[in-house]
């Protein structure tokens, strides 16, 4: 039972004692509550960004095939009915107008003959009527074309101007609908936190008001603890422990007695005066330790010097012995000079011979 209150209390994963679990699980409740309309609006975010992505491409891309229609329009009608043969000052710049022309002005009727060359003026010619009437036609069709050219120019820009103005106004109304959903879950959440927090302050005060009338009760019943227990009467058998006489509980231990504390002090002097013996007794065999290295040093200093004295006794014997044989020899080497130079080889051999045996 012990080990089971104990794993309760000092585990801090599983510890649920003094804590609120219904306020924990409705915290993680309102959490979960959260993170699920959180993740919601995202997605939804999500999905209309994609949206826009996608309409996006489709527009651009009808952009650039109306441009490309356009620009291949604008091209075919250029190398249709502008080419430079079609242009009333072609004559002026053409490169071959010296390879094509002819001899003077022949008839009215003659085609060649140009302004420059002077053949024929303005009015002069015989076609006057048909020519300008032709001119008239050709002017007005070039005009109603360019016009329906550009009616349609202006209708085509108008429609994409139209379908622009629709895409910008679903997307206004896209994002309003999400402000609106954002807003209301913004209140729900502020509605439900205002709702929690009232009830939090609530079992707060509740909880607050039982803790002080049960800590009330506490120091009542300890103040009686304390004015009838053994701690303020100074009792001294209550320091007595459940584990031997010899044992005390030290939360209600009240001191030792005089015989106790004699007892100590008569222990401590016993140990200080045990102390005390084995210093000296230490100091002594220091000292004798001491004198038997200087007596031992003494001896091997004495023993040194005798050796010494035996070696000068030794080399000053041997230096007389040498002395001694060199004289001897000195003196051989004089006398062989002398037997050398006064008598005969045979008989310097055969005294030496003789002074040999």
């Amino acid at each position: 039972m012990e080990l089971c209150r104990q794993k309760r209390i000092f585990n801090a994963r599983n510890r649920i004692i003094g804590g609120d679990t219904e306020a924990w699980d409705v915290q993680v409740h309102d959490q979960k509550i959260k993170e699920a309309t959180e993740k919601a609006r995202h997605e939804t975010f999500a999905a209309e960004m994609r949206q826009n992505d996608k309409t996006t491409c489709i527009l651009e891309g009808r952009e650039r095939r109306d441009r490309k229609n356009l620009c291949k329009a604008i091209n075919d009608f250029r190398q249709n009915f502008q080419k430079p043969e079609t242009r009333r000052e072609f004559d002026l710049s053409d490169p071959l107008a010296l390879k094509k022309d002819h001899v003077p002005r022949q008839s009215d009727n003659d085609v060649w003959n140009t302004v420059s060359g002077m053949q024929r003026f303005m009015g002069e010619d015989l076609n006057f009527r048909e020519r300008k009437k032709f001119q008239e036609e050709q002017n007005r069709e070039w005009s109603l074309q360019q016009q329906k050219e550009w009616k349609d120019a202006r209708a085509d820009q108008k429609c994409a101007e139209d379908f622009y103005v629709q895409t910008r106004l679903q997307f206004d109304e896209t994002a309003k609908h999400l402000q609106k959903l954002e807003n209301a879950t913004r209140r729900a959440v502020c509605a439900a936190v205002k709702e929690f927090n009232k009830t939090q302050a609530t079992e707060s005060a509740e909880r607050k008001s039982l803790e002080k009338k049960q800590e009330q009760e506490d120091n009542l019943a300890e103040i009686t603890n304390l004015l009838r227990g053994d701690l303020l009467s100074e009792n001294p058998w209550q320091a007595t422990s459940s584990f031997g006489p010899h044992r005390v509980a030290p939360d209600r231990w009240k001191g030792m007695t005089r015989d106790q504390l004699e007892q100590i002090r008569l222990c401590q002097k016993q140990q200080v005066q045990e102390k005390l013996r084995l210093q000296e007794e230490e100091r002594l065999r220091d000292r004798l330790w001491d004198r038997q290295r200087v007596e031992h040093a003494r001896a091997t200093l004495l023993l040194e010097r005798q050796g010494q004295r035996q070696q000068r006794e030794l080399r000053r014997a041997l230096d007389g012995s040498n002395l001694g044989l060199a004289k001897e020899q000195l003196l051989q080497k004089k006398y062989m000079k002398e037997v050398y130079t006064n008598h005969p080889t045979e008989e310097y051999f055969a005294q030496f011979n003789t002074r040999s045996r």
